[in-house]
């Protein structure tokens, strides 16, 4: 317990990096709409009855309490003893959170985790049905309302697949994560499948602490009761926190002073390649939820130091329109020193230099380039387990919400999704 306090007490921190020729005419902006949203704080954390059917996600106790992480981990590990391939079929939000998770913290010795319901390509479809053969499966279908086509085509295909290789076996290897009351839960129940329930008052963006999320990453061996503490933490340091001392506050304020000022992209970047799955979540977090009205930020992400040698330019000297938000590790993750091989390539200056400090410098030199040009921030961990990763889901649903709010959007509904559906399904004959 007593490293767990003293990860708490760490948390996430904030760094603010702007520097420009008008850094105090900036500042007094910034300061004058912080203090003009001061209130949205307080309002959100009580929780406003508006949006009483999405904020399910605000307290961790409600779909991430002991009962529901012990069935999560009873079923998980009869997947893990059973199973060396676990199919996860979701889109968007029914997988984003698990697999932005998964590609970071899988431990070895777990199920091969293999995503489907995310795409309608024949070809991909077909490669995802040849990687299961020969293998020991388990499916787990995660659809809120069962209407989205993308998992409900891939879980026909699956359903057909699983009863020809098992037959009426097959029922025992079929989880299905759904909305109590739903065509899905009834489909469960006719057919025998396990069914989890799908939290009806949290949009699938905002599930990362609920079945939703924790059922896949625990399948992948990682402590879901340290995620969930990491979230719980997180939400106590914010609800604690006063507004000036609030980083999601703070953060939100941040990104809605950068959109005022003509600032239309923000960019989160990482030198760390782990975090390549968790930006798709986060892109998709900010996108779905204050893209509308004609308004929002609109959020890309940066892998660096690769994309330091293609969008890298465009960030020094192209148009001024992102800002960028990184992402950095404090702890050292691994170690591995550069050695001279005794051959001249003019490197030497690189000889007993660990490429943990080397790729430290590269984020040091980049976020100094950067920031003559645009607005930078970083946001600091710790470390990257699954404790942070909990932090992280947290800080940044809690941080939508707010910037949502201050920018005079919804943060939790999607029409412009459901207006591409509408089109599909009347060309499909539905």
């Amino acid at each position: 317990m007593r490293q767990l306090r003293q990860r708490a007490e760490m948390g996430l921190k904030m760094i603010d990096l702007i520097v420009h020729n008008d850094k105090e005419e900036w500042e007094k902006e910034y300061s004058k709409l912080c203090a003009q949203n001061r209130s949205v704080l307080d309002t959100a954390k009580k929780g406003e009855k508006e949006y009483s059917d999405s904020l399910g996600w605000l307290d961790t106790e409600e779909w991430a309490n002991e009962t529901a992480l012990k069935r999560v981990e009873r079923l998980a590990l009869e997947i893990k003893r059973n199973a060396n391939v676990f199919v996860l079929i979701g889109v968007g939000g029914s997988n984003n959170a698990a697999r932005g998770a998964i590609k970071a913290l899988q431990q070895a010795g777990t199920p091969e985790i293999i995503y489907a319901g995310n795409t309608l390509s024949p070809h991909a479809l077909n490669n995802m049905l040849k990687k299961l053969e020969g293998k020991s499966i388990y499916v787990n279908c995660i659809a809120k309302n069962f209407e989205t086509l993308e998992p409900g085509a891939s879980f026909r295909i699956l359903r057909k697949y699983l009863k020809e290789r098992y037959g009426k076996k097959a029922a025992e290897r079929i989880i299905a994560t759904g909305t109590a009351g739903s065509s899905l839960e009834k489909l469960c129940s006719d057919n025998g499948y396990t069914f989890l329930e799908f939290p009806e008052n949290i949009g699938g963006r905002y599930t990362a602490l609920s079945n939703v999320g924790l059922l896949p990453m625990a399948v992948a061996g990682i402590d879901i009761r340290m995620l969930v503490q990491g979230a719980k933490d997180m939400r106590k340091e914010l609800y604690e926190k006063p507004a000036e001392e609030n980083i999601a506050f703070q953060y939100a304020c941040l990104r809605n002073f950068c959109y005022n000022r003509g600032y239309r992209i923000e960019m989160l970047a990482s030198f760390e390649p782990r975090f390549r799955y968790f930006y798709k979540w986060w892109i998709q977090l900010f996108a779905e939820s204050e893209g509308k009205d004609n308004k929002g930020i609109f959020p890309v992400a940066g892998e660096y130091s690769e994309e330091l040698h293609s969008v890298g330019q465009f960030l020094q000297d192209g148009s001024p329109i992102i800002f960028e938000t990184f992402l950095d590790v404090k702890e050292r993750q691994d170690s591995l020193r550069v050695e001279s091989d005794g051959l001249a390539d003019y490197f030497d200056y690189l000889d007993g230099k660990d490429f943990w400090c080397i790729n430290k410098k590269a984020y040091e030199a980049t976020v100094a380039a950067h920031k003559e040009k645009m607005p930078c921030f970083t946001l600091e961990i710790d470390g990257l387990d699954a404790y942070h990763f909990g932090q992280l889901f947290y800080f940044f649903q809690f941080s939508c919400y707010l910037s949502c709010k201050m920018m005079g959007v919804n943060a939790f509904d999607q029409p412009g999704v459901e207006a591409y559906k509408k089109w599909m399904f009347e060309a499909l004959g539905k």
